[in-house]
């Protein structure tokens, strides 16, 4: 390889420095990774806190004081931390991506600090055109202070200044609005987010002269009584979350440095709906849209709590998830366990006023947790022929707990199975079919049973056979009319009087149904198969009432025509009042009753 190609190669190979737009980084800090131009005082804050607590970890009895100023379109932030030199203003806070928390062995005190990306303050920039950083050092008091002056067009300038303009440690930042960006550094904007953020911080900071923290935390005020401390806590939660709760959770997992309240909601949510929190790092609010925080079941909380451990993701305005946020939430999980399990063995009345408003959320959690069945199975509330009864109850009452898969099914047979004595729950509401089913691991010995058909028509009176030999006609042309679409037909007598007709279709039925539909419509090869798996040809049953005096004078007809539109006519009925869907063929047969009921009508009016 000759001397001009070995140095192209070295050329090629050497390294180079990325070149930042900052003003491109600017637009992706403020469209992608925060959420609102409002961070600029969090991040001015964090930093002024970490610098405090940087300093205390080496003089811990240096002052501790963030004083925010502002005034006509400027804002101004002194903190009494550690300050910086020369050196590091080069090495600090012009490289994007340093963080100061790294520097000079402070890392074994890492977790004392809120920053955990050094992005700092090119938030700063969503709001000012220019951030001038004025500082001295506390850890070298004979060094000259420092001015550190930034656009956002990438520039900096750094010089010294005379050791009079800045006496004592610490650093002092100063923002000029940029246009159209006034509002965020108005006095009142900026109170109000410096509360917003920094209303747990553990140091003094002030927002031209007025406090921002508001210590010790609600949940660790002090107050004269239980039902005080409740009252107290119900005002905190209306202002964050504008609600008065139905009741209060306090929280802790020591472990993971966490202090909190979980507040219920006083009205029912969607369990879908994404319950959402506010969470505190170090004192500092790191987000109140924290989603991940607790267990999906237990959607009827909001929590707001403070925590030490917990990691932000880079915009710091979410929980990053690891291994200590899923302890932390099984942990808090177990803690809302805990609390209805309290409610249950000592304050009946206020449970029942939660399961009143929030009995689904109890519901998703006990079918997953035979611990939180066992102890809510007395007290969840269910629909029943024998009305409103927990499972318990109902178990007590009935040696076989029948259930249906859907409310229609309930509401069809509810009447008749309570006429005849068969106890039935109504599974068709979300997570309680699960719940009837898995009642037998918690209550060894009860018998749990899908209602079908042969249940419910077992428990019928039969008719006389005389009778029912004199309808024999009549029953023959009904089974003719309803053959082809797989329905039979039977003879009993029941109550209520009122109901002429019941439809009967378990799932039996309705697999045979689909599956002799699926071979009509398949290929030769496929239907050979689905052929195969034909079963003992279960069918739909439409129970005729004895007892019903339409239904005698139905049976009574002659007319074979008339019978067969009768029929009809009471087999869309019962398909109606079971509100089931309606097939093509039910509904070709619906209209086929209708016309000639109409028929019928005319042809014995033009008679008259």
């Amino acid at each position: 390889m000759d001397s001009q190609s070995s140095q192209s190669s070295q050329a090629s190979h050497s390294p180079h420095t990325f070149q930042v737009d900052l003003r491109g980084l600017v637009d992706l800090l403020s469209h992608h990774l925060y959420s609102s131009p409002k961070v600029y005082l969090r991040e001015l804050l964090q930093n002024a806190v970490d610098a405090v607590t940087a300093r205390r970890a080496e003089q811990p009895d240096a002052p501790a004081r963030v004083r925010i100023h502002t005034a006509d379109g400027c804002l101004r932030v002194e903190d009494t931390g550690v300050g910086l030199t020369e050196a590091d203003v080069h090495t600090l806070l012009a490289t994007i991506g340093r963080s100061s928390k790294r520097a000079d062995g402070i890392q074994a005190a890492r977790s004392d600090f809120l920053g955990q990306f050094g992005i700092g303050l090119l938030a700063c920039f969503l709001v000012a055109e220019r951030i001038r950083v004025v500082s001295r050092s506390a850890r070298t008091p004979q060094a000259p202070p420092v001015e550190w002056t930034a656009c956002d067009d990438g520039s900096y300038t750094v010089r010294t200044l005379p050791q009079e303009e800045h006496r004592e440690p610490g650093t002092t930042v100063h923002l000029v609005a940029r246009p159209g960006a006034a509002e965020w550094l108005a006095p009142h904007k900026v109170l109000e987010l410096a509360r917003d953020f920094g209303s747990l911080l553990p140091y003094d900071v002030t927002v031209d002269g007025e406090a921002v923290a508001e210590l010790p935390a609600p949940w660790d005020r002090e107050h004269p009584s239980p039902a005080a401390r409740r009252v107290a806590l119900g005002r905190h939660c209306h202002g964050l979350f504008g609600f008065t709760p139905l009741d209060t959770i306090d929280l802790s997992v020591p472990l993971a440095g966490l202090r909190g309240v979980a507040y219920v909601l006083p009205t029912a949510v969607s369990p879908a709906q994404r319950a959402r929190h506010r969470v505190h790092l170090k004192g500092m609010l790191l987000t109140e849209r924290a989603e991940q925080l607790l267990p999906d079941w237990a959607f009827f909380v909001r929590c707001v709590l403070d925590t030490d451990s917990l990691r932000p993701t880079a915009s710091r305005e979410a929980l990053y998830e690891d291994e200590t946020l899923a302890a932390v939430r099984e942990a808090l999980g177990e803690r809302i366990r805990a609390w209805l399990r309290d409610l249950a063995a000592g304050d009946p009345e206020r449970l029942q006023a939660f399961l009143r408003v929030h009995h689904l959320g109890v519901r998703s959690l006990a079918r997953h947790d035979g611990e939180m069945l066992r102890t809510m199975l007395p007290w969840l509330p269910f629909e029943t022929t024998d009305g409103e009864l927990s499972l318990e109850e109902f178990a007590q009452r009935h040696p076989v707990v029948h259930f249906t898969r859907s409310v229609e099914e309930f509401r069809q047979v509810a009447p008749i199975a309570a006429a005849q004595g068969i106890g039935v729950v109504n599974g068709g509401y979300t997570y309680d079919c699960e719940l009837v089913e898995a009642l037998p691991s918690v209550r060894p010995g009860t018998v749990v049973a899908e209602l079908d058909a042969d249940t419910v028509t077992a428990h019928l009176d039969s008719v006389d056979p005389v009778e029912e030999l004199a309808l024999s006609d009549f029953l023959a042309a009904a089974r003719a009319v309803l053959d082809p679409l797989d329905c039979d037909v039977a003879l009993r007598a029941f109550h209520p009087v009122s109901v002429p007709a019941l439809h009967f279709d378990d799932r039996a039925a309705q697999h045979e149904r689909e599956r002799a539909e699926a071979e009509a419509q398949a290929d030769e090869l496929w239907a050979g198969i689905l052929g195969s798996l034909r079963g003992g040809a279960p069918r739909a049953r439409l129970v005729l009432n004895h007892l019903n005096p339409l239904v005698r004078r139905i049976g009574s007809l002659k007319e074979a025509g008339l019978i067969g539109t009768a029929v009809q006519s009471l087999y869309g009925q019962a398909l109606l009042m079971a509100q089931r869907p309606l097939r093509p063929a039910d509904s070709a047969l619906l209209n086929q009753a209708f016309i000639g009921l109409l028929e019928w009508a005319t042809h014995e009016e033009g008679g008259r």
